[in-house]
């Protein structure tokens, strides 16, 4: 289970995002679904039904997690292939 301790290491798709911060203004306080990811960006579907790409290494995100809880999240640290991440969290629950 997704959890705010090991949200890096996780599949972001499915979450709610907000971008809180943003070095490009027209993203900030752009939010939605996680609908993909690549290693430099993030697929945010709005209530609209808009697609935004967002780069992650211009942003701040908060992910809201299944529990109701919420975590913030550097983009810079979510700067990979989402497969490598995920990868280090198998490696390091060992």
């Amino acid at each position: 289970m997704r959890d705010a301790e090991s949200l890096l290491y996780h599949e972001l798709v499915g979450l709610e995002a907000e971008v809180i911060r943003s070095t490009n203004r027209s993203l900030l306080g752009v939010s939605g679904t996680v609908v993909f990811e690549t290693m430099k960006t993030l697929g945010l579907m709005t209530k609209g039904g808009k697609v935004v790409t967002v780069p992650k290494d211009v942003a701040l995100f908060r992910f809201k997690l299944e529990d109701g809880s919420s975590k913030t999240l550097e983009g810079k640290l979510l700067k990979c292939r989402p497969e490598e991440r995920t990868a280090k969290w198998l490696r390091r629950s060992r």
